[in-house]
């Protein structure tokens, strides 16, 4: 089954191709048979009721530095195409939100991989407030007393933007912390948006765990663990990848939150979880496929482009 396959992502040649999981995507695409386009999201458009892109047919190759071989810049209908990879990464702002609702207008004639219409219902950081039962004390509050109060009750907790990606302004304020206000005020001139606070879970010092699903069922694990002397985990701040096994906890939460995920069309998610509580379902752009291919001898790609192609057998 060749596909055309149109993937809408931040400027391929800045990636880093030994982790960049929408390369490993494309990479996975193209030995399957299936044809690439390539555009970013400032070249989609809507003209006169027919939603267009501008970019270039794409090959790939695990060349660093020569990854991306693009041909002439072109504009096309992305009703042409069976696959759209919606793979930018955040911020998720009213720029993210814009994408969705237009690529909304080919969805499902063209398969939007994830459905844009639940990517953009499903923020990141609220979506895991549908299972209380499964995540950490959370609050969701723009005005200060009501932050006050949940750090009265928790004591040590994290505090950062609700539509932040990256572990960009993510504070830990322990019991001892003088900073919730100044922080508040911070944040408050920024943005119009509320912030997340979370209970601190102590375990984090061991890793956060990054879980792979692909429609809906776990596929594997990697644990990042942060610096020491830091609260975040993240990889591209210096977070270290390991191997990690998927526990019974693991899994309990997984076939919680599996079948909405299935039903919602996010084919592709990776969801954290520190000390066995659920903090984060990603659905924008997830990561983590080339870090377990290594660890694991899993092909993600593979597992996801099988299910990407038989939804759209399905249809």
């Amino acid at each position: 089954m060749a596909l055309k396959v149109a993937i809408q992502m931040d400027p391929i040649h800045g990636i880093n191709i030994d982790t960049d999981s929408t390369f490993r995507l494309a990479e996975e695409a193209q030995a399957r048979g299936h044809r690439l386009f390539y555009y970013t999201p400032d070249r989609l458009a809507v003209q006169e009721g027919t939603v267009t892109a501008r970019g270039h047919d794409l090959v790939v190759h695990r060349v660093a530095g020569d990854h991306a071989e693009l041909g002439p810049e072109r504009e096309v209908s992305l009703r042409d195409f069976d696959v759209i990879w919606l793979r930018q990464d955040p911020p998720f702002d009213m720029a993210y939100v814009t994408t969705t609702h237009l690529l909304d207008l080919v969805h499902p004639h063209a398969l939007v991989v994830n459905d844009p219409f639940w990517v953009r219902n499903f923020p990141e950081k609220i979506l895991v407030l549908r299972f209380p039962e499964i995540t950490p004390p959370t609050t969701i509050a723009r005005d200060l007393a009501t932050l006050r109060a949940f750090r009265e009750r928790h004591g040590d907790m994290i505090l950062k933007p609700l539509y932040g990606n990256g572990g960009a302004g993510v504070f830990r304020l322990d019991p001892n912390d003088r900073n919730l206000n100044a922080l508040h005020e911070l944040f408050t001139s920024l943005t119009r948006e509320p912030l997340i606070a979370q209970k601190f879970i102590p375990d984090v010092e061991a890793g956060d765990k990054r879980i792979i699903l692909v429609d809906g069922e776990p596929v594997g694990a990697i644990n990042r663990v942060p610096q020491a002397g830091e609260t975040r985990s993240n990889l591209h701040i210096g977070g270290r990848a390991e191997p990690a096994r998927l526990t019974d906890r693991d899994r309990e939460i997984c076939a919680v939150i599996g079948p909405t995920l299935r039903e919602k069309g996010q084919v592709f998610v990776g969801i954290d979880v520190i000390g066995g509580w659920l903090t984060e379902i990603n659905v924008t752009s997830p990561t983590g496929i080339q870090e377990l291919e290594r660890f694991d001898n899993i092909n993600v790609a593979a597992r996801i482009w099988e299910a990407v192609e038989a939804r759209v057998a399905a249809r």
